[in-house]
C-alpha cells in the first residue's frame, strides 16, 4: 500500500496561526506534533511496509521532505510537486501515474495532511474493510459517522449495505441547518471526509473515461518529470494545461463503482477555530487556553498565545490569537468568515496572510526584530549541518554577530571561523556564505543597511537545495 499525503492547502480559515507559506498542517495545533506529522505517523501504524508519498508544492516543498526524513525516512517514496494547484483529482492522478509505473495495481490510501483522528484502532479496522474491498477494484471513500448537524461539510448518502460498507447512493453539497439535521436523522448520511482508497490502475481507468483530458495532461506531465534532491518535478506546461477538478466531481460522482466504507474514529478536519475549540480539553468555564493567558469572568473561549500575554476579562464564545504581528479577536459563532479578514490583508498588499514573523528556510529560520529607513535586524537559526546559498547583494552590506554556536563563514576569498561574542562584516556586492559546522543550532543576529532590503535582492551562485 502506498500513503498518499495532499499537502498543499494554505489554512486560511485558522489565520493568523496558519499562513500560506507555512500553513496548518505544518503547525502542532492540536498535539505537540504537527498534523503533517500526525497524519505520517497514522499511515505508519497501519502496517510497517507502508510507503509514504507526498503531494505538495513549490512553496512547502523542503517543510514537507524533513517531516517524511524525519519520521519515514526508511519508508519514504517520492515527493511530487505540483507546479501549480489544480485541485485533488489531478494531483491523485500523478500519484496513481507514479505507482503504476512499479504496481499497477498498487492500492492507493489517500489523505489530506491536515485532518485530526483519535481512534487509531478505529481507522485501522475501517482501512482494513476498505483494502478488502479496494483489492477487487471498488473505488473507497470513508464517511464519517455524524455527531452533530453540521452544516461545514458536504455529506456521502449511503446506498445498499454491503457487509460493513455500503454502494454510495449520493454526494450531497454542504447542507443547510434543517437540512444537515434531517440527514443526521436519517441515519444513512455520512460526512464527506475527503479520504480515499483504491488500486491505482483503477483510479487511471475511471478518470480516464470521465475526465480524458485531465488524464493526458497527467499524463503528458508525468512523461516530462524529473527528479530534484528528493522531489519530482512534473512538466509544468504539460500540467497548467489540466483541468481544474475534485476527485468528488471527476470521478466519485460519475463512476459506478463507488463505495463508502464508514469511519468512526473521533474524525475533525479542523476547518475553523471553532473546530479547534471543540476538540480539546475545556477548563471549568468551558475554555481553551494556550499560552501565555490570564482571564476573569470569561466562558465558552478559545485564546491562543504565541507570546504576550493575554488578559481577558468578562467576553463569552470569543476566539482571541496573538501572533508576533498579529491579533484576531472573533466571535466563535462567526470564524468561519476569518478569510474575509485575510482577503481584506491580500487586497491591501501586506504580507502577513503569506509569512510568519518567523520565515522557514530549508536551512533554518530567520525572524525579523527591527526595521527602519536603510536598516534592518534579524535573527537567523542555522540548523546543524545546513549552509545558506553562496550569494551576493546588488544594494545592501551584512553585519552578523553569532550569539549561540558556531559560524564557518566565507567571505570572498575568506573563510572565518567564529563563536559565542564574535562577528564579521559582509560588504555590499561581496560573494559570501553562512554554514553552521556545529551540532547544536547556530544563532546569530543579522544588521542590514543599504539602499533596498528586500529579499529578492540575492544573487545565488551554489545553493544545496537547488533554488533559483
Amino acid at each position: 500500500m502506498l500513503a498518499v499525503i495532499l499537502s498543499g492547502g494554505s489554512g486560511t480559515r485558522l489565520w493568523p496561526l496558519s499562513r500560506e507559506t507555512y500553513p496548518k498542517q505544518f503547525l502542532p495545533v492540536v498535539t505537540e506534533e504537527s498534523m503533517l506529522g500526525e497524519t505520517i505517523n497514522r499511515s505508519l501504524k497501519l502496517d510497517a511496509s507502508i510507503r509514504v508519498m507526498a503531494i505538495t508544492n513549490e512553496d512547502h516543498r523542503f517543510v514537507v521532505a524533513a517531516h517524511l526524513q524525519g519520521l519515514a525516512a526508511d519508508n519514504m517514496a517520492n515527493i511530487i510537486l505540483e507546479p501549480v494547484g489544480r485541485n485533488t483529482a489531478p494531483a491523485i492522478a500523478l500519484a496513481a501515474l507514479a505507482a503504476a509505473e512499479q504496481n499497477p495495481e498498487e492500492l492507493l490510501l489517500v489523505m489530506p495532511s491536515d485532518h485530526v483522528l483519535t481512534d487509531q484502532d478505529a481507522f485501522k479496522r475501517a482501512v482494513a474493510l476498505g483494502t478488502e474491498v479496494a483489492a477487487r477494484g471498488k473505488l473507497v471513500t470513508f464517511g464519517v459517522v455524524p455527531t452533530a448537524p453540521h452544516t461545514g461539510y458536504g455529506y456521502i448518502k449511503a446506498g445498499n449495505d454491503q457487509d460493513g460498507y455500503a454502494d454510495v447512493a449520493a454526494f450531497v453539497e454542504k447542507p443547510d441547518e434543517q437540512t444537515a439535521l434531517g440527514y443526521v436523522e436519517d441515519g444513512s448520511y455520512l460526512w464527506n471526509s475527503g479520504m480515499f482508497l483504491f488500486r491505482a490502475d483503477r483510479y487511471l481507468q475511471e478518470l480516464g473515461e470521465h475526465q480524458p483530458e485531465m488524464l493526458a495532461a497527467c499524463q503528458q506531465a508525468w512523461a516530462q518529470k524529473e527528479g530534484d534532491l528528493d522531489f519530482v518535478r512534473v512538466g509544468a506546461e504539460a500540467f497548467a494545461t489540466c483541468p481544474d477538478d475534485s476527485i468528488d466531481y471527476a470521478v466519485m460522482e460519475k463512476t459506478r463503482d463507488a463505495v463508502v466504507v464508514p469511519l468512526d474514529a473521533g474524525w475533525s478536519d479542523v476547518g475553523s477555530w471553532s473546530a479547534l475549540w471543540e476538540l480539546q480539553p475545556h477548563d471549568d468555564n468551558n475554555n481553551v487556553c494556550h499560552g501565555d493567558v490570564i482571564t476573569e469572568d470569561v466562558s465558552g473561549s478559545y485564546i491562543h498565545s504565541e507570546g504576550r500575554l493575554i488578559a481577558a476579562l468578562g467576553v463569552s464564545d470569543h476566539v482571541i490569537v496573538e501572533t508576533g504581528d498579529v491579533v484576531l479577536v472573533a466571535d466563535r459563532a462567526r470564524v468561519q468568515d476569518v478569510k474575509k479578514l485575510v482577503e481584506q490583508v491580500r487586497a491591501q498588499g501586506r504580507e502577513e496572510h503569506r509569512f510568519h514573523k518567523q520565515v522557514h528556510r530549508p536551512w533554518g529560520t530567520y525572524e525579523g526584530i527591527a526595521m527602519g529607513k536603510r536598516f534592518q535586524v534579524k535573527r537567523i537559526t542555522v540548523n546543524p549541518g545546513a549552509s545558506l546559498s553562496l550569494q551576493k547583494h546588488h544594494h545592501r552590506a551584512e553585519h552578523w554577530i553569532v550569539v549561540e554556536g558556531t559560524a564557518s563563514v566565507t567571505r570572498g576569498d575568506e573563510t572565518l571561523l567564529l563563536s559565542e561574542d564574535e562577528s564579521t562584516y559582509i560588504p555590499l556586492g561581496v560573494t559570501h556564505r553562512l554554514t553552521n559546522p556545529g551540532v547544536i543550532p547556530l544563532g546569530l543576529i543579522e544588521v542590514q543597511t543599504g539602499s533596498y532590503l528586500g529579499e529578492d535582492d540575492i544573487v545565488r551562485f551554489e545553493d544545496s537545495y537547488n533554488r533559483v
